[in-house]
């Protein structure tokens, strides 16, 4: 089983930052790419940014110039720098990891439960 874990989201004024981490564990073998999501209520779940296993990297036209991915292949984690908030990146963010098993072939997607991310005007 694999289990990916978000952590660093919470309230904040507009302008502001926060730094989301996703840890990733459990029988992995290799993870390709993670990426991060946000779903705002009412809304479907949007692409956000994501990382490569080369750290090749691909934003939302949304937060280009505002957030940053990033990823510690060692630690199994991926990172969201996010500068600048605006009222309307309030969402609950999700973070995903594209994983290989130990014993697998197969390469599956597993998520994260979500954290929420609040900006207030």
């Amino acid at each position: 089983q694999v289990q990916l874990v978000e952590s660093g989201g919470g309230l904040v004024q507009a302008g502001g930052s926060l730094r989301l981490s996703c840890v990733a564990s459990g029988s992995i073998a290799r993870i390709n790419t993670m990426s991060w999501y946000r779903q705002a209520p009412g809304k479907q779940r949007d692409f956000v940014a994501v990382i490569t296993s080369g750290a090749t990297t691909n934003y939302a036209d949304s937060v280009k110039g505002r957030f940053t991915i990033s990823r510690d292949a060692a630690k199994n984690t991926v990172y969201l720098q996010m500068n600048v908030l605006k009222p309307e990146d309030t969402a609950v963010y999700y973070c995903s990891a594209d994983v290989q098993r130990w014993g697998s072939f197969q390469v599956v997607k597993y998520w994260g439960q979500g954290t929420q991310v609040t900006v207030s005007s």
